[in-house]
């Protein structure tokens, strides 16, 4: 796929749900991208100029945007809040990110909006939720997964924490599950007939995405000593290494036979090494594998390892992950409107996603949206005169 379609015109397996978001950046804009490129119809409630964050690049750009129409609306006057609230009464979700407390104070809090429509889901995407000793504190991703055990557990043996970009608070602890709260909420109440609040917290998604660590450290499997355990960078056989030409290649040889084919791979002789599970001598073994993988160039150890059993692949740059064959070949990246993308995910048979509308400026869609959604040329008058609309 080289260009998008508009947004209303895909029928995704959320086709026919309707979403309000409320502006803001990071997670809640990846949840709200989820939804569209999987068919919903969301509309993009953007604040008037000097409330915007995030990263200060050209709109095309900002791609947690794709997908759905934005609307301009300042959300401290009176008949803009009324505008998003006919909006609510239509809708079977809304969205927000904003600290707790914020979105009452505007009059677009969970018990405003449900008394205009008793069957919509309320989103609400904090860091620390919606109540707790740290509920109105600032932070960022960083600070969400570092107090949860997260950080502290990424890194080499004897080194500093690893910040894992801001994938596990931000988007996987935070984005994906409310998206999945927000659907799962949405289907309940078609049953029901009865919405409910969804209050996602990023200490709370990136606590569970780390379930299994957790078990592991119960059963005395995993230690609190980074870089010492089988999938933070300890085992010999789920690690990276560099190669002749400073490229890295990635082994996941977790299973027996797949370690014994690296070995073999590699030409290392499997009665001359340690058990694979036996701790004390990792850090010999890793050694002894490092000074294999550095005698030939990453790309040449990807072609020897071409039809052959093993869990090995190289360490891609964003530059090159979207030229890689198999991606390729999936399309995993695709090409809208002339930028690179990661394509929807994950994918369906029947009601396939689809990017949507690129990028939009803010407000670009103002009237447009609020047309679509019912409001009359004397409304849009009414709210330009105002000034609600920007």
């Amino acid at each position: 796929m080289n260009e998008s379609t508009s947004a209303r015109d895909l029928r995704g397996p959320l086709a026919g749900i309707r979403v309000v978001e409320l502006g803001g950046v990071g997670p809640t804009p990846f949840c709200s991208m989820l939804l569209a490129d999987l068919g919903a119809d969301v509309v993009r409630i953007e604040r008037p100029p000097g409330y915007d964050g995030g990263a200060p690049v050209d709109p095309r750009f900002d791609l947690l945007h794709r997908s759905r129409r934005a609307a301009r609306l300042d959300l401290k006057n009176p008949d803009a809040v009324q505008a998003v609230l006919r909006l609510v009464e239509q809708a079977d979700a809304l969205v927000e990110g904003f600290r707790p407390g914020v979105a009452e104070k505007l009059g677009l809090g969970p018990d405003e909006c449900r008394a205009l429509n008793p069957r919509l889901v309320y989103g609400r995407m904090t860091g620390w939720g919606q109540e707790g000793p740290l509920a109105q504190a600032p932070g960022h991703d960083l600070n969400y997964i570092s107090l949860t055990g997260v950080v502290h557990s990424i890194g080499e043996r004897g080194g500093p924490p690893v910040i894992p970009l801001n994938l596990v608070g931000d988007f996987g602890g935070g984005a994906l599950y409310l998206a999945l709260g927000v659907v799962s909420a949405v289907l309940e109440a078609r049953q029901s007939g009865e919405g409910q609040v969804v209050d996602a917290a990023m200490v709370d998604g990136s606590a569970s995405l780390m379930t299994a660590m957790y078990g592991f450290r119960a059963a005395g499997y995993w230690t609190d000593r980074r870089g010492t355990n089988r999938l933070d960078s300890g085992a010999p056989w789920y690690h990276v290494y560099e190669t002749r030409d400073g490229g890295w290649i990635g082994i996941g040889a977790n299973e027996a036979r797949f370690w014994r084919n690296t070995l073999r791979f590699l030409g290392l002789a499997e009665d001359e090494m340690p058990d694979q599970h036996d701790q004390r001598h990792w850090p010999e073994v890793t050694e002894r594998l490092a000074a294999v993988f550095r005698t030939r160039d990453r790309d040449e150890w990807c072609a020897l390892a071409e039809r052959q059993d093993l869990c090995l692949a190289p360490v891609l740059s964003m530059a090159e992950a979207p030229q890689h064959p198999h991606l390729r070949a999936r399309e995993t990246f695709v090409e809208v409107h002339g930028v690179v993308q990661p394509a929807p995910a994950p994918r369906f048979s029947r009601t396939p996603g689809a990017i949507g509308d690129p990028p939009a400026e803010p407000g670009r869609h103002t009237d447009e949206v609020l047309g679509d959604w019912g409001f009359s040329p004397e409304d849009l008058a009414s709210l330009r005169a105002a000034g609600a609309t920007v």
